[in-house]
């Protein structure tokens, strides 16, 4: 037995043994090999070239929708919906949070799809699926002959002293992780979805993250995809200083377009990574596939797509620092683009991009500063003219939902003319707050200050001891 096959086999024999199909199993394997031969899955900057311009969206032409408006029926809406929110505290699907007007992220996902007339369908996990499926029961109008979601995979967790899989006795699903929303194009063809969206006549998905109410069905883009008959189309917008740590679009050598992620840039790179001047656009994860090329290719490849590794270090129970260390390999969907001939990237607005990672994230989509359109869009209040307001929320006291609530008991304050807002210390807002301009609170007392009913903030408010002589 080579010394590959004898490290995989407890893995390949753990994954069995969970009932996971053979593909991945041998996904698993390709890139566990990878990291057994010293692999990291870093991309330095002298292997790329930056992307200094893009076909940009809001220059195409009106006549676009028009065929977009034509192969709607042949498109799908596909929502990735498998994270949980355990950052912001929740057990839970966080697509089932309530963001706007009582409605959940979930419920206006429902109405995005029946107002676009597409069908939808979600790629959960095995934590959200139960749960999403039940929240999806009050739109009956959902139901066709396609299933409502597939599930996605799960891999083992990988002790990064042995190399072996990690055993953690005392909460065993803490042993796997999700293989990142890369695993989209391997649980298409395993859950059967893609064969039975070929069969159905669908040609087309348009894929985003749950958690971004920007991402819809955009009849101009879907006819620029099908005209130009491009397999592989990735949003991307213009990178902000707020952007700065989050992946980027780039070009290899050949060519090719190539997605970078943090945990693929070398430390030595980090000051070129973030660079917006020099690497301009990220990726949105809003991509538009065309389902006939995914399943040629992945048939070319036996199935085994071949993404680059991303190789993060955690903790097996990512609560406990003094848990095992661990890797976790996993794959990044937009990544796909380096392996499509012919695949693109386009510009788009920011209004495309309105995701929620945090609790300062939903605070800003829950206040004034955005709107819900008629179809259903989460877009910036029309009387702003400034990018979204910057938020910071001190993480002490506001990182989890249940702070979050506690503290803004009435909702969030007005934000619509508000450029940022940064909360430093323990404050509860009252009903009515108005943040204006940049707004700064600083709480030193070490008790809670009250934000009294309509108060009007600007600029910066200190709260501290007041000491004699002074």
């Amino acid at each position: 037995m080579t010394d590959f096959a004898q490290a995989f086999a407890p893995f390949a024999e753990k994954m069995r043994r969970a009932g996971l199909p053979e593909i991945v199993v041998r996904t698993f394997a390709y890139y566990f090999e990878q990291l057994l031969s010293g692999e990291t899955g870093l991309i330095p900057e002298s292997e790329i070239e930056p992307v200094t311009a893009l076909p940009d969206v809001e220059a195409f032409p009106e006549s676009l929708a028009e065929s977009g408006h034509k192969a709607l029926k042949r498109t799908v809406l596909l929502k990735l919906n498998g994270g949980l929110g355990t950052t912001m505290g929740l057990d839970k699907a966080k697509s089932l949070l309530e963001v706007k007007e009582g409605l959940s992220f979930l419920d206006i996902i429902a109405r995005q799809a029946l107002h676009a007339g597409v069908p939808l369908i979600l790629m959960n996990s095995f934590r959200t699926h139960a749960d999403s499926l039940a929240a999806l029961a009050v739109y009956p109008e959902l139901k066709g002959e396609l299933p409502l979601d597939f599930v996605q995979h799960k891999v083992p967790k990988i002790d990064q002293r042995t190399l072996s899989p990690v055993s953690w006795p005392e909460d065993p699903a803490l042993e796997w992780n999700p293989p990142g929303h890369g695993d989209i194009y391997t649980a298409l063809v395993t859950s059967g979805m893609l064969e039975r969206l070929l069969a159905a006549g669908y040609e087309y998905a348009f894929v985003s993250n749950a958690d971004n109410l920007g991402a819809v069905i955009d009849a101009t883009i879907l006819g620029y995809f099908v005209e130009e008959r491009i397999p592989f189309l990735m949003e991307c917008a213009d990178r902000t200083e707020n952007d700065r740590k989050g992946g980027h679009l780039a070009r290899r050598k050949d060519g090719r377009l190539i997605l970078r992620e943090s945990a693929q840039c070398p430390p030595e790179d980090a000051d070129a990574f973030q660079d917006i001047r020099r690497h301009r656009y990220f990726n949105t994860n809003n991509l538009w596939l065309n389902l006939r090329a995914l399943q040629e290719v992945m048939a070319a490849r036996d199935n085994i797509l071949g993404l680059p590794m991303i190789r993060n270090r955690k903790h097996v129970d990512p609560r406990r620092l003094d848990s095992t260390p661990v890797y976790q390999l996993e794959t990044a969907m937009g990544a796909a683009i380096a392996l499509f001939p012919g695949a693109q990237a386009i510009r788009v607005p920011r209004t495309r991009f309105a995701p929620v990672k945090s609790t300062a994230d939903l605070l800003a989509v829950r206040s004034d500063a955005y709107v819900l359109t008629a179809d259903y869009r989460l877009v910036l209040h029309p009387d702003r003219h400034t990018p979204p307001p910057s938020i910071h929320l001190d993480p002490d006291y506001y990182r989890l939902i249940a702070q979050l609530e506690a503290r803004f008991p009435f909702g969030p304050p007005s934000l619509r003319l508000c450029t940022s807002l940064r909360v430093e210390g323990d404050f509860r807002f009252g009903r009515g707050v108005v943040c204006e301009g940049a707004v700064h609170l600083q709480n030193r007392l070490g008790r809670q200050v009250h934000i009294p009913d309509h108060s009007r903030l600007q600029g910066v408010h200190t709260f501290q001891p007041e000491y004699a002589g002074q």
